[in-house]
């Protein structure tokens, strides 16, 4: 049976009630840290867990805690990045509405290690009743004595602070969310100062995301090593995986990190297989932003062997016939998927969230909506499938933030692997506009 540390009680009736929540073990870790350990060890555990950022860059956590500056006089803050507005992704959603005081315990050990005083939770705005649900939980927690002054008679002090966010995808990126979280426009900062050093009103901020700072509690209480001893390599702990698509079994899962694609995608435990009647296409790993996948990439790399759920099986092979764990948002597509007007419709969201800051994104992300509308609508010409590849390498790497990368790798991937397709809509375009036609091979379903 595979370990569950964030989701072991989320099913439990009331479990987003602070009774309920301490029943099954509940805010011990914040008791077990705040009175019989130090900051430093605190952070220690974490560094020895090797857990990773969950929010889709995959830094390690206790070593982004320890390039916080500590300069004398300074407050120091804790910004949870709760924005969550990868398209495919939902999983800090479920958290946050299922079992509300789990990060904030989470919050509670990691303020108290980086030695802050006052922690925000940036939440996407448009998620106005998860909000309600942690300021009630907070408003709990504080009753209980575990928020506020002087902590369980220790001395340390924390205010917690739920913000709405300003329903943009760029304040995920975490310079961008600390312009907004200041009441200023979601654009990104220019780094260096790096947040560790220059962050939220220009002091020293760690910005780590929902289900990172989630998994504390579970380290506090168990240990740095017993949380490295699960997964695989240094792809430790679990990793919760929003599933959608084409699947028998949508939702959220929490996996071990290092469980094969294979089995996530087929098994009855997960996934449940390609919906009853369909064959598996392609597959986006880890949300929107990364490199699509085609079929015969998913369950194997290209060298042969088992490809696994794990932030380095996922991208062996580099973007050439890999991909990247990501965010955890799991899309499969099936026979029936046209990627031509899926590849648009991610286009769409990202030229539509560019900030617009940066004219590689600003322009180019334009110029692929634009150029992949007239492929899928029937006005395409081979010369746009290039200048499509010769956009994206125009934008990645030539950006503040990582949205113009974000926009650039599903267009690349796509034309990579689907070339083919791209071709097939320039060449019929009568076939390819029809309601409902999808290429398959030397045929087209319509």
């Amino acid at each position: 049976m595979a370990i569950k540390i964030l989701t072991e009680h989320i099913n439990t009736p009331g479990i987003e009630t602070f009774d309920v929540y301490r029943q099954k073990g509940g805010y011990t870790a914040v008791e077990k840290a705040i009175k019989t350990m130090t900051s430093e060890e605190v952070v220690e555990e974490a560094k020895k867990s090797g857990v990773r950022g969950r929010g889709g860059a995959g830094f390690p956590m206790g070593m982004k805690w320890g390039f916080l500056a500590k300069p004398e006089g300074v407050p120091r803050y804790l910004v949870c990045n709760a924005d969550e507005s990868e398209p495919g992704t939902f999983k800090d959603h479920h958290l946050m509405k299922c079992i509300p005081h789990l990060l904030i315990e989470g919050m509670i050990i990691s303020s108290y290690a980086l030695g802050a005083n006052k922690s925000f939770i940036y939440v996407r705005g448009e998620l106005m009743y998860v909000i309600r649900i942690l300021e009630k939980a907070i408003e709990e927690a504080k009753a209980k004595g575990f928020l506020g002054k002087n902590i369980l008679g220790t001395g340390y002090d924390l205010e917690l602070i739920v913000q709405p966010g300003g329903g943009a995808y760029i304040c995920g990126e975490e310079t961008a969310l600390l312009e907004s979280l200041e009441g200023k426009r979601g654009n990104p900062r220019n780094k260096p100062p790096f947040p560790a050093v220059k962050g939220l009103y220009q002091s020293p901020t760690v910005v780590n995301n929902v289900e990172s700072i989630s998994n504390m509690p579970w380290i506090i209480n168990n240990g740095g090593d017993a949380y490295a001893a699960i997964g695989l390599g240094r792809s430790t702990g679990t990793k919760l995986i929003s599933a959608s698509g084409h699947i028998n079994k949508p939702g959220v899962y929490e996996i071990e990190l290092g469980v094969s694609v294979d089995e996530f995608l087929n098994s009855d435990e997960y996934c449940g297989g390609v919906r009853t009647g369909h064959h598996l296409k392609a597959l986006v790993a880890g949300g929107s932003s990364v490199p699509i996948l085609p079929a015969h990439l998913i369950t194997k790399t290209a060298n042969g062997e088992d490809r696994l759920m794990s932030y380095e099986s996922l991208s062996d092979g580099g973007f050439a016939t890999g991909t990247m764990l990501g965010s955890g948002g799991f899309i499969v597509f099936d026979e029936t998927a046209c990627i031509v007007r899926n590849t648009w419709n991610f286009a769409r969201f990202y030229h539509h969230e560019s900030c617009g800051q940066c004219s590689p994104c600003r322009e180019g992300t334009g110029w692929m909506e634009k150029v992949l509308h007239r492929i899928e609508h029937g006005h395409g010409s081979m010369h746009d499938i290039d200048l499509l590849v010769d956009i994206s390498k125009k934008i990645e790497g030539n950006t503040i933030c990582p949205l113009g990368d974000a926009a650039a790798w599903p267009v690349a991937s796509a034309i990579r692997h689907f070339r083919d397709e791209f071709m097939w809509h320039i060449t019929h375009p009568h076939e390819a506009s029809q309601p409902g036609a999808v290429y398959q091979g030397e045929m087209a379903l319509v």
